[in-house]
């Protein structure tokens, strides 16, 4: 039957009432998750006005804890759709009360393993009537810990993969151990983007993306930054950068016991007019740069995927710890003699293609598998049951330390006396942050200066 032309209206009809908001939380617990987990859920909803016109609300929930980021860190992270000032922190169980309150689609777990598996678990415990759908992947390069990574974030919904090779290891680790693999969806880092490269005449500009743990030792990090200032004083019309994750006292997804800047201050005859500190947004920071050089940091990707002549160092080897073990094939790995010559790394294509670095043009792709396998589930009118692979059955010695750190008992309900404090005032507020904050700081006084003191005690 042709559609109507007439503008007479149609008494038997009444006009369409505006379909209710799509509900979003992101649920993250450092800088780098935060990123993840806010870009993840504009990736999925995206084209949800144009396919149903309904408006889409993500809300953004901090977890408390040891990496929980500043206002600067949060600004810093760039564009991601959430107001930084619109984000507010909450403990495991006040999330848990937000989500049976609030009534949310979809649930974005931005965390690390044992945050998803306790929340799973939590969620589980709620026995909501209507449970919303529940995501949840990685920030960048899983280089460690990936059966056990992989196994706390069982239970999910959906388990993105950054790429076809991280889709094709978390299935085998799924159903090597017999536990259900439907969840795994390939899809890319939610973060990649960026005009591709160009060089730009009078330009020359090298960056070092640092990572907060890697390399962990102090005569690692000392030779990684001689070397990066030694470049520097090689070539004195060259811009050396060194790309910095945090300040000194702030928390990211890793410990940083040393910080560079630290570093920086006792180097032999200071640092060259041409070798700088810088912070702010990666992307912001790659549209300048001509060489990004690294251990192991995610940053190699973005790079990639904008084009930009990438280099992984083999300085302190090609090991597990370091996590450059991954660029194995890439092309990429080299060391800092062989830049310090005027090399640059080519990358192998089929390396590439495997990698979610998309820099073939297929990135805006990348989540359509995702976005539909979510709005499938969210068309289901009762979503199955929450089912982790860890049970107080499956791994009693395990499960039970993970889910009490977050406040919960191996059933997924509150521990006694972790209800989810009431707010009685703006003094007893301000006291509580005082003291957090004041935990907090010792906390991260401990991590830098405490902890390195035993450690070279014991070595003694």
């Amino acid at each position: 039957m042709p559609p109507r032309t007439s503008n007479t209206a149609d008494p038997a009809r009444t006009p369409a009432e505006p379909r209710p908001a799509l509900r979003v939380a992101v649920l993250a617990d450092s800088d780098t998750r935060w990123k993840w987990g806010a870009l993840t859920a504009r990736r999925l909803t995206s084209g949800a006005d144009e396919r149903d016109a309904r408006p889409v609300e993500v809300s953004g929930l901090l977890l408390r804890g040891r990496a929980t980021p500043t206002p600067r860190q949060l600004a810093e992270v760039g564009e991601v759709g959430i107001e930084a000032e619109k984000v507010r922190e909450v403990t495991a169980i006040e999330f848990l009360h937000t989500v049976r309150d609030e009534g949310y689609d979809v649930v974005v777990l931005a965390l690390v393993g044992g945050g998803v598996q306790a929340m799973l678990h939590g969620l589980a415990a709620l026995d909501l009537t209507r449970r919303p759908v529940i995501v949840t992947g990685y920030v960048g390069v899983v280089y460690e810990k990936l059966a056990d990574g992989l196994l706390l974030r069982h239970g999910a919904d959906v388990v993105l993969a950054n790429s076809a090779h991280d889709a094709e290891r978390f299935r085998a680790v799924y159903e090597g151990v017999g536990a259900d693999a439907s969840a795994v969806t390939e899809a890319a880092l939610p973060f990649l983007g960026g005009a591709p490269y160009r060089a730009e005449e009078g330009r020359d500009t090298v960056v070092f993306a640092a990572q907060p743990s890697v390399p962990a030792s102090r005569a690692d990090r000392t030779y990684l930054l001689r070397r990066l200032v030694e470049h520097a004083r090689l070539h004195p019309r060259r811009e050396v950068l060194l790309k910095l994750r945090s300040k000194p006292g702030e928390h990211t997804t890793h410990i940083e016991e040393l910080p560079y800047q630290k570093l920086a201050q006792k180097v032999p005859g200071g640092l060259p007019p041409n070798f700088r500190l810088v912070y702010g947004h990666m992307g912001e920071v790659l549209d300048r740069t001509d060489l990004l050089v690294t251990v192991s940091s995610t940053a190699a990707l973005e790079s990639l995927h904008r084009r930009i002549p990438t280099a992984v160092l083999t300085d302190l080897g090609v090991r597990e710890p370091l996590g450059n073990h991954h660029f194995v094939g890439s092309g990429l790995l080299t060391s800092w003699d062989r830049l310090d010559g005027g090399y640059r790394p080519r990358p192998d294509g089929r390396w590439l293609s495997g990698q979610g670095v998309a820099a073939d043009g297929s990135y805006s792709a990348a989540y359509d598998t995702a976005r539909a396998k979510v709005a499938e589930l969210l068309a289901d009118v009762q979503l199955p049951p929450l089912a982790p692979y860890y049970t107080p059955a499956t791994a009693p010695g395990y499960l039970p330390g993970i889910l009490a750190r977050h406040h919960l008992a191996p059933d997924g309900t509150p521990l006694p006396g972790a209800a989810a404090p009431q707010e009685t005032g703006r003094v007893r507020g301000a006291v509580r942050e005082t003291v957090r904050n004041a935990a907090r700081g010792a906390y991260r006084h401990g991590v830098q200066r405490v902890a390195p003191v035993i450690r070279r005690m014991g070595e003694l």
